[in-house]
């Protein structure tokens, strides 16, 4: 099959950072469904991989963990899908990536797609929903009737979009988003913001201008290190602070003891990672997601789309995240993507 990967990691600039290859077919397990990928999203795990994880001697490594695309096979324990099914999922880290022409993922993290989305347009949301409905509904543990004041840095990329949409399926949150930019601004509001403010500017000043003096939560999605005091100040006593990225330097989390403040580390990927018992349940927030967004109470956060996959369209996809402007998703369109 084609694909595209990496042979060794390094910077976006170093030579072969992502190459084109035809490479053997991936093996069906049991539990598995081989997918055919028409529609690819390209998200920041990828390009923190392609930097720092060495694939195993002599393979090319795969990257890419969203997708959608038609079922070509099913394996002897799998029921739930068949032949010609249209499904989308996010995969798992322990094996090859969406960024090739068939790829095979475990069944019980996928569901059927959208019927609503074409390819592309739901290739943009597996991983993302799925990051922001763990958090919000795991991690924070709130419901539909919760109240709370929410506070998400960096709202206007692709797990803020998705957070702030899901945020509106919940009678009593207020959300707040930051963004720097006009255009970020504007995003977060589209995607649901009740109040935007800039991370750029002292928070608690901005805050105070709408009434709020504290928050109840807090979903920090990108620069933690860099805001983590402020936000601590921020959150009322017996908050939560939740995280998604990784820090570049140590968090001094005893400044949230005095608060009893709980702190949460959301990654999407534990489930699959771990084979934890509850795995199937990402396979059913997808199917829940895909039936919010044919209802029209959810939309794709795609926002550019790049083309068909080859290594020239992924380096470029990948060069924009690692700007940290981009807003929303990117996506491309998988080999031989069926047209009507």
């Amino acid at each position: 099959m084609k694909a595209v990967g990496y042979e060794h990691c390094g910077t976006i600039d170093a030579k072969n950072a992502l190459v084109d290859a035809v490479v053997p077919d991936p093996e069906i397990g049991p539990n598995d469904i081989l997918v055919a990928v028409y529609g690819i999203g390209v998200n920041p795990v990828d390009t923190k991989i392609r930097s720092r994880r060495e694939p195993s001697s002599g393979q090319l490594a795969i990257l890419g963990w969203d997708a959608s695309g038609t079922v070509l096979s099913v394996g002897e324990n799998v029921f739930d899908f068949k032949e010609g099914d249209d499904v989308w999922y996010a995969g798992a880290l322990t094996r090859q990536g969406s960024n090739a022409q068939y790829q095979v993922v475990d069944a019980r993290i996928v569901s059927k797609k959208p019927q609503t989305l074409n390819f592309a347009e739901a290739a943009a949301m597996p991983l993302t929903f799925l990051t922001a409905w763990e958090l919000l509904f795991d991690r924070f543990r709130l419901d539909r009737d919760s109240s709370a004041t929410l506070l998400i840095t960096g709202a206007a990329g692709g797990v803020g979009s998705a957070m702030l949409q899901l945020t509106k399926l919940c009678n009593n949150i207020t959300a707040i988003a930051t963004a720097s930019r006009a255009e970020s601004q504007q995003w977060a509001t589209d995607m649901g913001a009740d109040i935007v403010i800039d991370h750029t500017q002292p928070l608690a000043d901005q805050l105070r201008k709408h009434g709020i003096e504290q928050v109840t939560h807090v979903a920090s999605l990108t620069h933690t290190d860099q805001h983590f005091s402020a936000l601590v100040e921020l959150l009322a006593p017996q908050g939560h602070f939740a995280l998604i990225d990784d820090p570049e330097q140590p968090l001094d989390i005893k400044l949230m003891k005095q608060k009893s403040l709980a702190l949460h580390w959301e990654f999407m990927f534990t489930r699959s990672l771990f084979e934890t018992p509850d795995m199937h349940r990402q396979g059913q927030i997808l199917h829940e997601v895909a039936e919010l967004t044919d209802a029209g109470k959810l939309v794709t956060t795609m926002t550019s789309h790049f083309g068909e996959l080859n290594a020239e369209n992924l380096l470029r996809a990948h060069r924009q995240l690692e700007s940290h402007s981009t807003i929303g998703k990117i996506v491309l369109d998988g080999y031989n993507l069926p047209y009507d």
